[in-house]
């Protein structure tokens, strides 16, 4: 039964820009350079049927290109943290990539993401961190930009029943190029 996910991939360069903000974070597991992704729509544990209906529906996409921009950090945890991340600016062609994969996914009747979508880099799981740890974290690099990027693809990632964080492997490829 595989575990999947959309999402965009980071190029080398953006990446290793990402993994030099690594460390000085207590409690952190930090994610892999090669692992650093946008998802655009977590699906989760399916049947390998639906895995294939899936495959087939997101081939219909035709999107072009998107520009992609990474600016500040954050972290996700409601009381107590558990992600830290990099920003992804949101613009109206990733919303509508990301919303158009949403209904692909509703259409097969898989259950609707509860959560808003909030663009991002996840870089580093949050284990034992506290609120002051991560808020020391982010202000020593809070200014983090790096080099806009077009992301000309988008994939489905396949990931290993775990606590998370890869290793990611790409299923399948689906080119941005309406």
């Amino acid at each position: 039964m595989p575990r999947l996910f959309t999402g965009l991939e980071i190029p080398s360069q953006t990446a290793l820009m990402l993994s030099m903000l690594r460390g000085g974070l207590r409690g952190a597991r930090w994610i892999d350079p090669e692992n650093y992704h946008i998802t655009l729509r977590f699906i989760g544990d399916i049947d390998d049927r639906t895995a294939d209906e899936i495959a087939a529906a997101l081939d219909r996409v035709r999107r072009d290109p998107v520009e992609i921009r990474l600016n500040g950090l954050g972290s996700f945890g409601n009381g107590k943290p558990h992600a830290v991340w990099a920003r992804v600016e949101p613009t109206a062609q990733l919303a509508e990539l990301q919303a158009e994969q949403e209904r692909i996914i509703q259409r097969l009747h898989l259950p609707a993401e509860r959560r808003k979508y909030v663009p991002h880099v996840t870089l580093a799981r949050c284990r034992t961190s506290t609120n002051e740890d991560v808020a020391k974290w982010l202000s020593e690099r809070g200014n983090f930009q790096a080099q806009p990027f077009i992301a000309g693809r988008f994939v489905l990632f396949s990931a290993k029943s775990s606590v998370g964080g890869g290793p990611y492997l790409v299923e399948e490829a689906y080119p941005l190029a309406a």
